[in-house]
């Protein structure tokens, strides 16, 4: 099959997993584009972050629609995730971090793939912690909120402009432990979609305007994750969700050891 074709259906499956969990899209798609179509590091990091905030847009259409984006949250998460992606994008360019070598791109990319697979494998006991936090000391849990929920934006900006991991598996986490009765499932992932949206999209702005950025890699990506991400909206409310983020962290855990062994 055509190299473009199978980019497609690689863009498809990942759309769809996207598109059913909110996560997955940077954490699967920049290893499979490194170490299965040997694109360079740099270059799978930028075309993978503008081709997750072109895929999410038609995700969160969906969400949106079925009211389960909570703007508000997307919006605290913001005042903290595009300053420190501007400041991350700043920083590389200035410093000339983005001509450092493959191997520190991989190596990144496999550290946060770890704390990714972390995360999502003890999801559940980080919604215990904070639903126990939230009911236990209900005032104090809802004044740090917003302040953590920044700090959590800018954690996330940092992360995903280096290696385009995070908005979604990380992101998920992090809302889980800081919003456990305000966020049901299709909620948090309505709303992590629509946050990664912009993050995605300065972050990936900025790769373009460093050259890290294949224009027909884009394109044959799109061509698949679109429709998945639509599918994948719209089956996510019948999906196995638990099962489904058990096996991505494990798949996570897997290509992070790979990465690390290159």
């Amino acid at each position: 099959m055509h190299i473009d074709g199978m980019n497609s259906i690689a863009g498809l499956l990942v759309g769809t997993i996207v598109g059913i969990t909110g996560v997955g899209g940077g954490a699967l798609m920049t290893p499979i584009l490194v170490l299965f179509f040997g694109i360079a590091p740099q270059t799978a990091v930028g075309t993978d972050l503008l081709y997750a905030s072109i895929t999410k847009m038609f995700g969160t259409a969906v969400h949106h629609n079925h009211g389960t984006v909570d703007w508000e949250i997307v919006k605290r998460l913001a005042w903290g995730s595009l300053p420190a992606a501007a400041l991350t994008l700043a920083w590389m360019t200035f410093s000339g971090g983005h001509q450092v070598k493959n191997g520190f791109i991989i190596q990144a990319v496999g550290i946060a793939l770890i704390i990714t697979a972390l995360g999502m494998l003890f999801k559940e006991k980080l919604h215990a912690i904070g639903k126990n936090f939230r009911v236990g000391d209900s005032e104090k849990f809802k004044n740090v909120q917003p302040v953590l929920t920044v700090v959590a934006g800018i954690v996330l900006g940092v992360l995903v402009t280096l290696t385009s991991i995070g908005a979604g598996a990380l992101g998920t986490v992090m809302l889980v432990y800081l919003y456990p009765l305000r966020l049901s499932s299709n909620k948090l992932v309505g709303t992590d979609l629509a946050h990664a949206i912009p993050l995605a999209l300065i972050a990936g702005l900025g790769h373009l305007s460093l050259g890290n950025v294949n224009y027909d890699l884009l394109v044959s990506l799109l061509l698949g994750s679109i429709p998945g991400v639509l599918i994948g909206s719209l089956i996510s409310t019948r999906a196995p969700l638990t099962l489904i983020r058990y096996a991505i962290a494990i798949v996570l855990g897997l290509v992070a050891v790979k990465m690390l062994s290159v």
